[in-house]
């Protein structure tokens, strides 16, 4: 049996953002979501959760290119002098890893960040991050301790298949290549404590390579070689315009995700290949 979860990322960034997430979970494929806690449309997007009891909710783990949710002067070594994360990923995960001063003030910014969505009156099931910030190290070590304590099941390892994804999109082939031996790398580190822990993942996520750029034509493509077992496909879907999105990725496809998560094309293709739609909690969604 083949079971796709879906997932939209950026939940709480922009109103744009939680626009298409409502209309993707009520009339498109959409079986979950991801929450940034310090995300400026933070109460919109917890008023949308509300009413749609069913989408579930995990924390977009947000340690890069955003806002805290502690006063800056919490936490003096994760932000600049604007009091926000810095926009270099490269630079965020170095320093990160290199200073064990920072442990402390991580921790307490990474619960922060949970607790806010709890209590906001949220349950939340699993844990993803913003530039896939969940998979460094020095975080994960963080997680594993923090994600029992608060009844989070769930967790995205970042870990696609190059070969598949090049068959259908030749494109930054170096970029990917790169991206695959790092994430895999960091899964296969990280594989080992999840099932210890018995937090659950799925076997491969789809969107990594491709992030930003998950087009209707790539996405029928993609499902005909699914495997079996249980796939994570993540999007950045968004409503135009959107100051917010567009500043902060002006090279994705915002509008074409959306479209490609209501698509009918893509209805018809799971139909078809009777891949069943659910999400980390195991409840399955019927083909809208």
């Amino acid at each position: 049996m083949r079971r796709l979860i879906v997932t939209a990322d950026d939940f709480g960034l922009s109103s744009g953002v939680n626009r298409a997430v409502e209309l993707a979970w009520q009339q498109g494929i959409l079986t979950q979501t991801s929450l940034m806690a310090g995300g400026t449309a933070f109460d919109e997007a917890v008023a949308i959760a509300r009413r749609n009891p069913g989408l579930q909710v995990g924390l977009h783990l947000t340690l890069v290119q955003g806002r805290p949710v502690l006063p800056p002067e919490q936490i003096p070594g994760l932000v600049g002098p604007d009091g926000r994360f810095p926009d270099n990923p490269v630079a965020v995960g170095m320093r990160l890893f290199f200073d064990p001063t920072l442990r402390m003030q991580l921790r307490a910014e990474i619960e922060a960040q949970i607790n806010k969505i709890k209590q906001a009156g949220i349950p939340l099931s699993h844990i993803d991050g913003h530039l896939n910030i969940q998979m460094h190290p020095t975080v994960f070590a963080l997680l594993i301790e923090l994600m029992p304590l608060h009844g989070i099941t769930s967790f995205r390892i970042t870990r696609e298949r190059l070969l598949r994804n090049l068959r259908h999109d030749r494109s930054r082939i170096v970029g990917k290549t790169m991206e695959r031996l790092i994430f895999g790398a960091l899964s296969a580190h990280a594989v080992p404590s999840l099932t210890w822990h018995g937090i659950v993942h799925a076997a491969e996520v789809k969107g990594i390579l491709n992030s930003g750029h998950i087009t209707e034509a790539y996405l029928l493509a993609v499902l005909k070689e699914l495997s079996s077992g249980t796939t994570e496909l993540y999007l950045h879907p968004g409503c135009l315009p959107d100051d917010e999105i567009s500043r902060r990725m002006p090279n994705y496809r915002h509008e074409q995700e959306l479209a490609a998560l209501l698509s009918p094309a893509v209805k018809q293709r799971l139909r078809e290949l009777d891949i069943r739609l659910c999400n980390y909690r195991g409840d399955e969604k019927s083909y809208v």
